[in-house]
């Protein structure tokens, strides 16, 4: 395999962007069972492709086999079957090791250390200089909330979940990566914690660091992501950007207005709704008709906004036309 390049429109612009994380019908099987006769597909044919750049959501139950997935690009865990590149590399090759960052879900780090201690620890790993240490650390600490001189001087065994969760994310950031992959990175955070951590990967993505996420807040993976991809039973059943996944075929519209003839607004509007003089509800269809019809009762449009499925919405549709439930 060698790397390739997607020529992508944006606007009004044509940009040759190239993949920084690259695989092709990757698969993954595990033997299980006393005998280790039982064979479990966690991964089947999986083909994706993730532009250097851009923040990638990787959604699904757990036992979807995102982790898998993760720990397959990284070269922890050896695919069974397929091919894949990272930033050009194959999978597993230890030259890019300097390039990548990683914050697995549930991380544990020596527990005696302090916060300063392991980004220290963390920093001789890459062989990082004691002059740019001096200066990374600190701002690192800056950057996840643990400035304070009590939290940085305090060892990881005194550390809060949320704690742990945030020195994390500093020392996979402590090497200035390329490339960042996240393992649900919001989890054991509190609503200001997940706050500061979704504002920091867009950060990194501001700074043209390509960021790689698996998550369950979709909530979360909607206001961050470039695009997302659903691993269902091991399978990518779908991937693309979100105006691409939530375009409904059934086109409708937000609208709000005042004045006209109820009964006719009715027929129109679903659920309409009245407050003082001003109604409000959805339409279908394209609204040029519509629009119209309101210029001959002689009632005003305020506003008219096309609306989307969520990603939660479009999320659970997808288990659904798979028969697909949560196994947590």
């Amino acid at each position: 395999m060698t790397l390739t390049t997607e020529t992508v429109d944006r606007s009004t612009s044509t940009y040759e962007v190239a993949t920084a994380i690259e695989t092709y019908q990757l698969r993954k099987v595990y033997r299980t069972g006393f005998w280790l006769n039982r064979k479990v597909e966690s991964l089947k044919e999986c083909t994706l492709q993730v532009y250097e750049g851009e923040t990638f959501g990787l959604l699904g139950l757990n036992g979807a086999g995102k982790t898998t997935l993760l720990k397959t690009l990284l070269g922890i865990v050896k695919p069974t079957a397929g091919k894949g590149l990272l930033l050009g590399k194959p999978l597993g090759d230890r030259s890019i090791k300097q390039k990548i960052g990683y914050l697995p879900e549930n991380p544990y780090f020596y527990d005696f250390l302090t916060g300063w201690e392991l980004l220290e620890y963390t920093a001789g790993l890459f062989e990082i200089p004691r002059s740019i240490q001096k200066q990374r650390i600190p701002a690192l600490l800056e950057m996840v909330g643990l400035a304070q001189s009590a939290a940085k001087k305090k060892q990881l065994r005194q550390y809060s979940k949320g704690m742990v969760q945030r020195v994390g994310m500093a020392q996979a950031l402590i090497n200035d990566p390329d490339l960042v992959f996240l393992d649900e990175p919001m989890s054991g955070l509190d609503p200001l914690g997940r706050k500061q951590m979704r504002d920091l990967i867009v950060s990194l993505g501001d700074r043209g660091k390509t960021v790689f996420f698996n998550s369950h807040v979709l909530t979360e993976v909607e206001q961050i992501c470039s695009r997302v991809g659903i691993l269902a039973q091991g399978e990518l059943i779908c991937c693309g950007t979100l105006s691409e996944l939530l375009t409904n075929e059934d086109r409708y519209y937000y609208v709000s207005g005042r004045g006209g003839d109820r009964d006719i607004l009715s027929r129109w509007i679903e659920k309409i709704d009245y407050r003082d003089d001003i109604w409000t509800g959805k339409i279908y269809g394209e609204p040029q008709e519509f629009m119209a019809t309101l210029r001959l009762m002689d009632a005003e449009l305020i506003s008219l906004q096309q609306g989307r499925a969520s990603l939660e919405e479009f999320f659970m549709e997808q288990m659904e036309l798979r028969g697909i439930r949560s196994s947590s």
